[in-house]
Parts: structure tokens; C-alpha cells; sequence
């Protein structure tokens, strides 16, 4: 039995199609799921989240995954995904899945939510680690090592062609594209600019820092969440409040998941607004979400943010204004 080492994701920086145009980009897909490491060894798949979480529980249907290297050892970088009724990677649809670890309740989500694993890395196979290697070997050697089956594949990639790859996906209804360096080793753990991911739409990893009641038909419950992100400092900033995107479900889950976080004063390291601030349920930021929103404002909020699910993927310390703001905009400047 080969023992195989722990690594963590390397990680891509926000960019946008000018700054991959130049030769020498591999363009992948983005897929709109939960990150995760696949340890395949001894007839047996362990899958582990961005933040180091054993995740393997939830998605009982990728054990199969672990007859697919030909007995191999193999730690293998990819994204699990569901996909919805069109075909499309869903993160709606992946939701309770996350959170899902109560056998008999997996089990039946595993029938009507399957999820498919993206591979689209190899990072350790046998007894010799690959990061150092270049990302056109690391792909070969996962496409001769992983046979794709029944929920598992190993997704095209393209020798440059950005742009072309980028209108693709805004097509076919995905998230966006991923650039890679042709040259690039893998950085465990690091977010480099040799990998650019590039959205189609503006998403933002958030801590939840407070709420405000409902009213009307969300009468005694959850009405908006207070919204913050980590700056270059590690101050945390609020950057708005989110009211839509939530169903009754999400609601229900939402409050007592906060209740117990409750807490006297703001958690963030600069004044909120008065409006958002006033009869404010404060709580600690412990908990992260995902919105969608439509731009950024001048004082640095989210503009029409809607509420998109928990990432229990995600510390809180891995929010950040620079995955919001242009970087000439974070730091200091965003606490303004």
C-alpha cells in the first residue's frame, strides 16, 4: 500500500481575456461545483475539500472512482459537480449534497442528485509526486492513468484559444474558463497568476456577519444577511446585504445555523450603514456563502447581490475584497 501525501489546491487568480492572450494557455472549462482532491489507493477513494474537510460521505457514488486507475495510487485534482435537468453543472442542485453526511438521507440524494467528478489534475501517482512536473505532463499522465466511467471524467482542455473557448461556455451555460500556464508546475496551496480563471458571471465568497428580521411572509424569520470579505490586512469589511435568492428551506437552515453564533456587536472592522445596521441580529463570522451580483458599487458594496448557497468548503479567512474589487481597489482603499 502506497502512502499517499496530503496537498492542497493550488488556486487561480481573477482575470479577464486580455491578460491570457498571448501563446503558451491551456484553456479548461470552469466547473461550477465543489473543489476536491481525490486519494485513490487500496480500492478505496477519500475526497477532501479546499479547506482540508474529509468530504468522502456525501458522495458515496464516487467510490467506484477507485478501479479506475488500474491499481494505481493516485491523488487527482477536479471538481464534483451536479448537473441539472438541461445538462448544466448546477450549484442549486449540489446544495444539499454538501451538507448532507446522515447515511440513509445520502443515499437517496445519490439517486435523484448523482454528482459527476471533473478530474482535471494529477498531483501524486504511485510513489512519485507530479507538481513539479509541467502542466502538459501532469495532463498526460492523468488522461493514461484515469479511465473516465460512470461518474467520473476527464474534461477536454485547448491549446490556447481564449476567446473562442470563453464564448463556448457563455453557450453552453457554464460558469467560465480556466487558464493554465502550458509550463506551469502546481503550486499546492497557492494562488498563482500561472492559472486565471475568467467568469461569465460575478460570483463572491462571503462571511455572513448578521442579519435582519423579515417581514410579511418572512415574518419572524431570517429577512437579509450582513455581508463581509477579508482584506489585504485580514480586516474584515462589510460589503452588503443580500434579501433575494433564498428559499424557505434555505431560510429555516440559515437561522439555526446563526442562532447559536449570535453575538452583542457588529463583527466588522469598519462602521455599517445605518439602515442595514439598525435592529441587526449580530453574529459571529463563522459561516460562509456564495452571492451572484451584478457589479460593484463606488463605496465598494455589492450591487444587486443574490443569495446562492453555504460554501462549508470555505473558511472565513479565504473571503477577500480582491476577489471583488479590482486589485488597485482593495487594501486600505477599501475600507474607505
Amino acid at each position: 500500500m502506497v502512502r499517499l501525501p496530503a496537498y492542497a489546491p493550488m488556486l487561480a487568480q481573477l482575470g479577464t481575456l486580455p491578460s491570457v492572450q498571448d501563446a503558451g494557455w491551456a484553456v479548461e472549462m470552469k466547473w461550477d461545483g465543489v473543489r476536491a482532491l481525490a486519494y485513490i489507493d487500496n480500492g478505496a477513494v477519500r475526497l477532501m475539500s479546499r479547506n482540508s474537510k474529509d468530504i468522502t460521505p456525501a458522495y458515496p457514488e464516487l467510490q467506484l472512482m477507485a478501479g479506475s486507475t488500474g491499481g494505481r495510487a493516485a491523488v487527482i485534482d477536479g471538481e464534483v459537480v451536479a448537473f441539472d435537468e438541461a445538462g448544466r453543472p448546477s450549484f442549486e442542485a449540489l446544495q444539499p449534497r454538501m451538507h448532507q453526511r446522515n447515511p440513509a438521507a445520502v443515499g437517496e440524494l445519490a439517486r435523484s442528485v448523482p454528482v459527476t467528478f471533473m478530474a482535471f489534475d494529477l498531483l501524486h501517482l504511485d510513489d512519485s509526486s507530479a507538481v513539479s512536473r509541467p502542466y502538459t505532463e501532469r495532463r498526460e499522465l492523468l488522461e493514461s492513468t484515469l479511465r473516465p466511467g460512470y461518474r467520473w471524467e476527464v474534461p477536454v482542455w485547448f491549446a490556447d484559444h481564449a476567446a473562442r473557448a470563453f464564448d463556448s461556455s457563455r453557450q453552453l451555460g457554464l460558469e467560465g474558463i480556466v487558464c493554465k500556464r502550458l509550463s506551469s508546475p502546481y503550486r499546492p496551496g497557492r494562488r498563482s497568476s500561472e492559472w486565471i480563471k475568467i467568469k461569465n458571471v460575478s460570483t463572491a465568497e462571503v462571511v455572513i456577519g448578521g442579519w435582519q428580521a423579515g417581514g410579511g411572509r418572512r415574518s419572524g424569520m431570517i429577512g437579509s444577511l450582513l455581508l463581509g470579505a477579508h482584506d489585504r490586512r485580514g480586516r474584515l469589511l462589510y460589503v452588503g446585504h443580500v434579501g433575494t435568492g433564498f428559499t424557505q428551506a434555505m431560510l429555516r437552515d440559515l437561522q439555526d445555523l446563526l442562532a447559536p453564533l449570535e453575538r452583542p456587536d457588529p463583527p466588522f472592522d469598519e462602521p455599517v450603514p445605518r439602515e442595514h445596521a439598525r435592529d441587526a441580529h449580530w453574529t459571529e463570522p463563522r459561516v460562509v456563502g456564495e452571492v451572484q451580483y451584478a457589479e460593484v458599487t463606488g463605496d465598494h458594496r455589492l450591487r444587486h447581490p443574490s443569495w446562492r448557497g453555504l460554501r462549508p468548503d470555505r473558511e472565513p479567512a479565504e473571503t477577500s475584497t480582491t476577489e471583488i474589487l479590482p486589485a488597485s481597489e482593495t487594501g486600505d482603499a477599501a475600507a474607505g
